[in-house]
C-alpha cells in the first residue's frame, strides 16, 4: 500500500556556526543582524514574487 504525504513541514536554521556548535551570545551576533535582515527581505520578496506569479494565472 503507498504512503502518501499531503504535507511536509521543513525547518532550517542559518547560521555561519556548525550544527553541533552552542548558540553564541548576542553580543557577539550584534554585527549578524544585518545580514539576517537582509537574508529575510530577500526571502519575502522571492515569496511575494511567486505569489503574484499565482495569481496571474
Amino acid at each position: 500500500m503507498p504512503v502518501i504525504i499531503q504535507e511536509i513541514q521543513i525547518t532550517a536554521e542559518v547560521g555561519a556556526g556548525s550544527s553541533s556548535a552552542p548558540a553564541a551570545a548576542p553580543a557577539a551576533n550584534a554585527g549578524r543582524g544585518a545580514d539576517r535582515d537582509a537574508i529575510v527581505a530577500a526571502c519575502v520578496e522571492e515569496v511575494l514574487r511567486i505569489i503574484h506569479e499565482k495569481e496571474e494565472r
